[in-house]
């Protein structure tokens, strides 16, 4: 239903011209200049190859949002997620397109956004309510609850450019959500704070939905757009690529970068080759996400050209920062090492690793004397479920990079 849409885009396109100048606000009298220029300007650019300093940071983009969704906007750096947000916060004009926006905007899209450096922290509390249309009497009703939550009440009459960047967040977010805008816009810019706050941040957006109003999310945290939003849009070089569930789009999203980011170290030599390494789920599907609950299998296909040397198949798990968690040996099966086809899985069980990106490297080993032929390095990431039996009514953060099914036995009840 019409009457039910926040937000409606309609072939949005937005070029930039590379090396040419720096777009910026135009006050009256620029525009009055700028036409009476323009026919000028086509003359003098007529014949001119443009097309070839042209980029195109979105193209055709057409989507709808309801009142009351909580929208995530995934993909890669580049993609066009803050693109399509600064257009629609009125930030950056479109080139071309439409969009129809049906309710008051509160946007948090970087540092430095919204503010003026010269304020305070009250002052500009102040300033954003004028700019969204608040009387000064529902400004101040707002305040105190403002201060609380940003948690920095003692530097509050402070001037903002002395404030550190997780300060600045604090305060630009707890204003762009408690200002009661209609619907709320958040870039990535989360990442600044500490993870205590991330998640306050979050747990705010969810609530602000339930009271009926919208929010766009963009973030890399997959963690986080599916535990909050329950439909996404997957951007990629400036197009929509997918929108819907977000369970399809990040397993989309995700599949995608394995696929373009499964690194062949090197591939193969006269002892063996790998063919392809993947993650799957029990059904033997490929899969780039997983719930904390999923067993996760490492799928290794290859081939032994000789079964006259010890060699096997191995990988070695590690966070996304680099750090080892385990190294794993195919040892336990003798027909691994012969010579032909081999297609070996190695089960990770359930409930072991936490809600992080992981990356594996995947290699063919001679085992004595130890010698690395075919490598190849794959990732993936595991989703936190908050209905995990294993967490009670614990709903903080699961820290540490594994957290394995342990047994808990109760020896006595007294002291």
């Amino acid at each position: 239903m019409s009457g039910d849409i926040a937000i409606r885009v309609r072939g949005l396109g937005k070029k930039y011209t590379i090396g040419g100048p720096q777009e910026r606000y135009q006050t009256f009298r620029d525009a009055i200049v700028n036409s009476m220029k323009a026919p000028l300007r086509r003359l003098t650019q007529k014949g001119a190859d443009q097309s070839a300093n042209e980029f195109w940071a979105l193209k055709n983009v057409s989507f709808d949002v309801h009142k009351g969704e909580i929208i995530g906007i995934i993909g890669r750096n580049g993609a066009g997620k803050s693109t399509i947000l600064k257009i629609l916060s009125r930030i950056t004009t479109p080139t071309e397109g439409e969009v129809d926006i049906y309710g008051r905007v509160g946007s948090l899209l970087e540092v430095g956004t919204g503010f003026h450096s010269e304020l305070t922290g009250r002052e500009n509390i102040y300033l954003s309510g004028s700019i969204l249309g608040m009387r000064r009497s529902e400004i101040e009703e707002k305040f105190d609850e403002i201060v609380k939550f940003s948690e920095i009440d003692k530097f509050i009459d402070t001037p903002v450019k002395r404030y550190s960047s997780g300060m600045y967040v604090r305060l630009a977010f707890a204003v762009a959500a408690h200002l009661d805008p209609e619907i709320l816009m958040v870039d990535e810019v989360l990442a600044v704070g500490d993870a205590a706050f991330q998640r306050k941040c979050l747990g705010k957006m969810g609530s602000v939905a339930k009271e009926g109003r919208t929010v766009l999310f963009v973030s890399h945290n997959m963690g986080a757009i599916k535990t909050l939003c329950s439909k996404s849009a997957l951007f990629d070089k400036g197009r929509l690529v997918e929108f819907g569930s977000t369970n399809e789009i990040i397993s989309k999203y995700l599949g995608n970068i394995i696929a373009s980011d499964s690194i062949v170290i090197k591939s193969g030599d006269f002892v063996g080759q790998l063919y392809s390494c993947r993650t799957i789920n029990a059904n033997f599907e490929t899969m780039a996400t997983f719930s904390v609950k999923d067993q996760i299998g490492i799928e290794i296909k290859y081939k032994l050209f000789s079964d006259r040397r010890n060699t096997v198949p191995n990988y070695l798990l590690s966070s996304e920062e680099g750090t080892e968690i385990f190294h794993c040996i195919c040892t336990t099966i003798n027909e691994c090492s012969l010579k032909g086809d081999h297609t070996v899985v190695c089960w990770i069980p359930q409930n072991f690793l936490n809600n992080k990106n992981y990356r594996v490297l995947i290699a063919l080993v001679t085992l004595n004397p130890v010698e690395d032929h075919a490598i190849q390095e794959i990732s993936f990431q595991v989703i936190d479920d908050l209905s995990s039996p294993l967490r009670g009514d614990y709903r903080n953060e699961m820290h540490g990079l594994i957290r394995p099914q342990l047994c808990w036995e109760l020896i006595n009840n007294e002291i």
